[in-house]
């Protein structure tokens, strides 16, 4: 079983209180990540999640719950950063698919470290890049 990358607009579901259904989804899904350590997360996904969680939520989360939420869930999952390769990658796939530059950082970034499955809502549910099968979570059963 190939491993899957977590976007952060479907990690940030864990703090979301009005959506219970997508909470629960992705409460699974970060469960199970934890559990098996088959799911990875980018630098940019950790940047991007703490900005919204701390300045932008409803009730954003103070510092010590930023802390908590970076060293129980972010870290363990972190598992790309930065590289020129990254980037070389990411801007040929911004050039043949038309993604954002920063959506295709995130599909670079799971590609790199060989992830089957991309769940995000940002990108087209189905799509593939490669042997990388993009899915919105919400869509489909996780």
């Amino acid at each position: 079983m190939s491993a899957s990358f977590l976007d952060s607009n479907v990690l940030l579901y864990l703090f979301d209180e009005h959506s219970h259904r997508k909470f629960g989804i992705v409460e699974k899904l970060v469960d199970r990540a934890l559990r098996t350590g088959n799911a990875v997360i980018s630098f940019q996904v950790v940047q991007e999640t703490l900005n919204v969680a701390t300045r932008k939520l409803e009730v954003p989360l103070s510092s010590g719950e930023a802390n908590r939420f970076l060293e129980t869930t972010l870290l363990p999952l972190w598992k790309v950063n930065p590289s020129r390769e990254l980037y070389r990658r990411s801007l040929e796939i911004q050039s043949h698919y038309q993604f954002s530059f920063y959506g295709s950082l995130i599909v670079g970034a799971a590609l790199e470290t060989g992830c089957g499955t991309l769940y995000t809502e940002d990108l087209e549910h189905g799509q593939v890049v490669g042997r990388l099968k993009i899915l919105n979570p919400f869509l489909t059963d996780s």
